[in-house]
C-alpha cells in the first residue's frame, strides 16, 4: 500500500495551492490547477492512507459543486484562465502556439536571451520605433523576462518557473535543453504535471532530428513547395509561413488535449510537434492521389487538381476567383456568365470529364472572364451560391467589410509605440471569451514581475542576478 504525507501549501505568489506528496524522502509537486478535479483527499484518522474510494467520492462531489454553482462565473472567463505556459520558444511556430494559448486567457511567460531576445526582434524593416512589425504579429499576451541559460542560476530560475507552470513550449534541437537538465525525461521526474511541448523540424529522432528546421524548408522536404506555383514555372513558397502556423496551431490542439487528459490522470506529458510532419499530413489530397492510385502531385497555379472550374480567371481590369463544387454549381455558372450551353456539352457534363478536358473548358472561360471589369463580375455572383471572390491587396483585405465586421483589425496600446494594430484571434466564443490584448512586451519588461511576484524572490536576490548578468 502506497502511503504518502500530504499537505496544502499555498504560496502567495502563486493563485494555486501546490500539493506536494511526499514519498521515500522524494517530493513531487503537483499543480491543483483551475481547470483540474484530480486533488488527492485523505480520511483523518487513516494514517495518511490515500482511501480510493473516498478520493473518488470527494471528487465527484467537489466537481458537481465546481459546475454548479461557479457556472456563470466560469462562462464569462476567458477559456484558460489559471493555466500558466513557460514559453521558452522563439520566431514563429511556438510563438504563434503561445500567443493562441494567451487570447484564451493562460499566463504567457516568454523567456528571452539577455541583450538579444527573441530572433524575429530584429527581422526587418518595417519596425515600429525598437521593435520589428515580425516580432509584433505572434507576441501579444506574453510577460517577457530574460535568462541566461548557460549559466546555472539561470537552469535553477527555468526549472523554479517550470515548478509553478502547466505548460512548457520550447523549440530547442533535440537532446540541447537535455544538456541543460531541462529536457521532458528531467523536468517531468521533477514535475510530473508539467505537460511539454517540443516544436522541431523533423522530430525527437531520426536521420533528420538534429537538423535545424525552417518552414521553407520543411515545405521543400515536405513537398509543398512542389505542388506551389504556376503550372509551366518554377517551385514556389507560399506568401507565409504556412507550415510554421500550422504547426503552431497542432501544438495548440495538442496542448488542450493534454490539459484534458491530465485531468484524468493528474499527469502531464510529452508532446513532439515538427514541421516536416505537419507539411506531410498537410498534403491532404494530394498526397491520397498518390498514396492510393499513383498519381503524382503537380503544380496548378491557383487551379485544383482534381476540380474544374476552381480557379483565379483574369478580368479586364483584376482577377476574380470561381469555383464550381459540383455539377449543380458548374449549371449555374455557365448561366451566369451568358454560356448555359456549356453545361450541355458531353465534355463538361460531369466533374470527372471536365478534369479531363480542362484545357479547352478553361481556355473558353479566359476568354470569357476578360470581357467585363472585375466589379460587374462581382455584382454578378453576388448572391448566386457559387463561391466567388477577388484576389485582394493587404490594402484591400482590411478595408473588407467582412473582415472589418468579423473584428480582425486588432488596435492595442504600446508603452513606447504607441498604437499597435495586428490581425485579431480567427475564433470567437458564444459564451466565454479571449481576453482584452495586452501588447507584445518590450525585452526583459516582466523579469521582476515574475522573478519577484510569482517566485517570491527579493530585490537583493534579484540585484545578485543582475551582477552575475543572468538576467538584464
Amino acid at each position: 500500500m502506497l502511503r504518502m504525507v500530504f499537505c496544502n501549501v499555498t504560496i502567495s505568489a502563486f493563485r494555486k495551492p501546490l500539493n506536494f506528496l511526499r514519498n521515500n524522502g522524494k517530493v513531487r509537486w503537483y499543480t491543483a490547477t483551475t481547470l483540474s478535479t484530480n486533488h488527492y483527499h485523505f480520511k483523518n484518522g487513516n494514517n495518511g492512507v490515500l482511501d480510493e474510494v473516498d478520493f473518488e467520492r470527494q471528487r465527484i462531489r467537489k466537481a458537481n459543486r465546481k459546475y454548479s454553482t461557479n457556472a456563470q462565473k466560469t462562462q464569462q472567463q476567458a477559456p484558460l484562465k489559471g493555466i500558466r505556459v513557460l514559453d521558452l520558444s522563439r520566431v514563429l511556430a511556438g510563438p504563434y502556439c503561445t500567443m493562441i494559448l494567451g487570447d484564451m486567457g493562460a499566463e504567457i511567460i516568454k523567456v528571452e536571451r539577455p541583450g538579444v531576445g527573441d530572433d524575429t526582434r530584429t527581422w526587418g524593416p518595417p519596425f515600429i520605433g525598437s521593435e520589428s512589425c515580425y516580432y509584433l504579429c505572434v507576441n501579444r499576451n506574453k510577460k517577457s523576462i530574460t535568462v541566461d541559460l548557460k549559466q546555472k542560476e539561470g537552469i535553477k530560475l527555468i526549472k523554479e518557473i517550470a515548478s509553478v507552470s502547466d505548460i512548457l513550449v520550447e523549440n530547442y534541437i533535440p537532446g540541447k535543453l537535455s544538456e541543460m537538465g531541462l529536457g521532458y525525461t528531467e523536468l517531468s521526474a521533477e514535475f510530473p504535471h508539467l505537460i511539454y511541448c517540443s516544436i522541431t523540424g523533423y522530430g525527437q529522432t531520426g536521420k533528420y532530428a538534429t537538423r535545424a528546421g525552417y518552414d521553407v524548408i520543411a515545405a521543400g522536404i515536405g513537398g509543398l513547395m512542389n505542388i506551389t506555383g504556376p503550372a509551366d514555372g518554377e517551385p514556389c513558397k507560399v506568401g507565409i509561413a504556412i507550415t510554421d502556423l500550422s504547426t503552431g496551431l497542432y501544438a495548440v490542439s495538442a496542448i488542450l488535449a493534454s490539459i484534458l487528459s491530465r485531468q484524468t490522470t493528474g499527469k502531464g506529458q510529452h508532446i513532439d510537434c515538427n514541421l516536416l510532419s505537419t507539411n506531410v499530413a498537410s498534403l491532404v489530397n494530394v498526397a491520397s492521389n498518390y498514396l492510393n492510385s499513383g498519381q503524382e502531385g503537380n503544380r496548378y497555379g491557383t487551379a485544383h487538381a482534381s476540380i474544374v472550374p476552381y480557379q483565379a480567371f483574369k478580368t479586364s481590369d483584376g482577377y476574380i476567383i470561381v469555383g464550381a463544387g459540383n455539377d449543380g454549381q458548374f449549371k449555374t455558372l455557365t448561366k451566369l456568365i451568358g454560356h448555359p450551353s456549356l453545361a450541355q456539352d458531353e465534355r463538361y457534363l460531369t466533374n470527372a470529364v471536365r478534369v479531363k478536358n480542362r484545357e479547352s473548358l478553361l481556355s473558353f472561360l479566359y476568354s470569357v472572364f476578360m470581357q467585363k471589369p472585375l466589379t460587374e463580375w462581382l455584382e454578378i455572383f453576388e448572391n448566386s451560391g457559387i463561391p466567388y471572390g477577388p484576389i485582394n491587396n493587404m490594402q484591400q483585405v482590411f478595408s473588407d467589410p467582412q473582415v472589418q465586421h468579423n473584428g480582425m483589425i486588432q488596435s492595442i496600446q504600446h508603452s513606447t509605440i504607441g498604437t499597435v494594430r495586428l490581425p485579431g484571434p480567427a475564433v470567437r466564443y458564444s459564451v466565454t471569451k479571449t481576453v482584452e490584448p495586452s501588447p507584445p512586451p518590450l525585452l526583459g519588461q516582466h523579469t521582476d514581475e515574475v522573478l519577484k511576484g510569482i517566485l517570491g524572490y527579493s530585490d537583493n536576490s534579484l540585484s545578485n542576478l543582475r551582477q552575475l548578468k543572468v538576467v538584464d
